[in-house]
């Protein structure tokens, strides 16, 4: 029995992918310019394979640490892309850019509330805590509403926040 020329890819993917997470841990070495950029092509990969973990993971790595606006905008696409996979952190983050002003895109407080449920029903309590305070205050497209800030305190509550 053969084994693919695309399964050894994403075998080979999976194992890089793997020990570049694993030497993210040592800050000596992410400093190293030349492993750096071995380690950032490690995540990149594993991302465009739909991995939706690596897409979260590389989404937070270039949103903050990215160079420039075009990294911060991949960024942002692969963390989308995490939280529509049910990823609680990446929908969270998107959330929270959602309430962004920026030059491309005014602040949407109806979409971070979107990405704020996904995330509380993912079981990130911070988001069901923020989106409690959102329903409750309103914001920039969105209504103030006391009934679902009560039902996402009750559920900040419930997931221990």
């Amino acid at each position: 029995m053969g084994v693919s020329a695309n399964g050894l890819w994403k075998l080979r993917a999976r194992l890089g992918y793997g020990l570049a997470r694993w030497l993210v841990r040592f800050p000596a070495l992410v400093r190293q310019p030349r492993l750096w950029a071995w380690m950032e092509g490690q995540y990149a990969r594993m991302a465009k394979l739909g991995d939706v973990r690596a897409q979260s993971f590389y989404g937070h790595v270039l949103l903050f640490r990215g160079q420039g606006l075009a990294a911060r905008n991949e960024g942002r696409r692969l963390l989308q892309l995490a939280a529509e996979a049910g990823d609680g952190k990446a929908a969270y983050q998107v959330g929270l850019l959602c309430l962004q002003e920026t030059p491309q895109q005014a602040a949407d407080a109806g979409m971070a509330a979107h990405w704020w449920c996904l995330a509380a029903a993912a079981g990130h309590p911070l988001a069901a805590h923020k989106l409690a305070a959102l329903y409750r205050d309103g914001g920039p497209g969105l209504a103030a509403d006391a009934v679902a800030a009560r039902q996402m305190e009750q559920r900040a509550a419930e997931l221990g926040l």
